[in-house]
Order: C-alpha cells, then structure tokens, then sequence
C-alpha cells in the first residue's frame, strides 16, 4: 500500500498567482501611462499630419495611375483594382474621393511608352511609398499606425502584382 504524501499546508499565495498580478500590474502601469496627458497634444498633431500627408500620398499615387491608364488604355483591367484599392487607401486617410479621370492634385507624371516600362513605374512608385510607410509607422499612435502598416503591405503587393511577370 503507498503512502499518501505529506500534507503541507501553505502559507500565502502561490507562485502562479503571484506571477500573474505582477504581469497584471506592469500591464496596467503601461496602460495608464500612455493615458497620461504628457505630450497627447502633439502627437495628436503629429497623427493628424501623418494622416493628411498618407492622403495625399494616396492621391498622387492614384494620379499615376490615372496617367499611366490614360496612355495605356489596354491595361484597365490589370490596373483598375489596384487603382481603386489606392483611392480607398486615400479615403481611410481621410483623402477626398477621386474618381477616374478626375484631376490630380500633383502635376500629371511623364509615362514611358511601353507598356513595361509604365507599369516598372508603378512598382517603383508604390515601393518606394510602401518603404516611407513602414518607417514612418513606428512614430505614430496604435491605430494609425495599424492603419499606415496594412496601407503599406498592400503597397508592396500592389509593387509585386505590377512586376509579376518580369524575368
């Protein structure tokens, strides 16, 4: 027959819950300190600038591709989606909603001929914006930067969809 093993009763709390206040305490401590009123003032300012300049960015990017559908009408089809995903970029910005054909805010940018080289254009435009994106992100509040992260992944997979196809 085996032997029950000793009963200890203990004193005080347990590790475990010891550890989970700790981790519960730290948590609350780092919320309450971003809610402090220290510095919210300007980097509300400095959000909604981001913001503003992430709309215009959106814009003039759906300005090339404007440009570039209106040199090379064949490539509606390709372009279009990813046109329209540009605009609804500038929309969450709170940019004005465009429409196709509409003007610009930004000069109209010179489209190269070929159709290859128009869309290498792009690509470019949409990567060198994605790259801004993702480093500007780490400066701005939760949910704008959230907002700038997705905005910038679908950038540079708007850059691989234009470039698919190259060897």
């Amino acid at each position: 027959m085996p032997f029950p093993p000793p009963s200890r009763a203990r004193s005080g709390p347990r590790r475990r819950t010891l550890l989970a206040s700790a981790a519960g305490t730290l948590l609350l401590a780092g919320c309450s300190a971003d809610d402090s009123g220290g510095g919210s003032a300007a980097s509300l300012v400095a959000a909604d600038r981001a913001r503003a300049r992430a709309a215009r960015e959106s814009l003039a990017l759906a300005g090339r591709y404007d440009a570039v559908l209106a040199a090379h009408p064949a490539l509606a089809e390709r372009l279009g989606p990813l046109r329209d995903a540009v605009v609804r970029h500038a929309r969450a910005f709170g940019g004005a909603e465009r429409s196709t054909g509409s003007p610009s805010p930004t000069a109209s940018p010179e489209v190269p001929a070929d159709q290859q080289g128009a869309l290498s254009g792009l690509a470019t435009a949409e990567r060198t914006l994605a790259d801004r994106r993702a480093r500007e992100l780490v400066d701005l509040p939760g949910e704008l930067a959230r907002l700038l992260a997705s905005v910038a992944a679908a950038g540079a997979a708007h850059a691989y969809l234009l470039t698919e196809g190259e060897a």
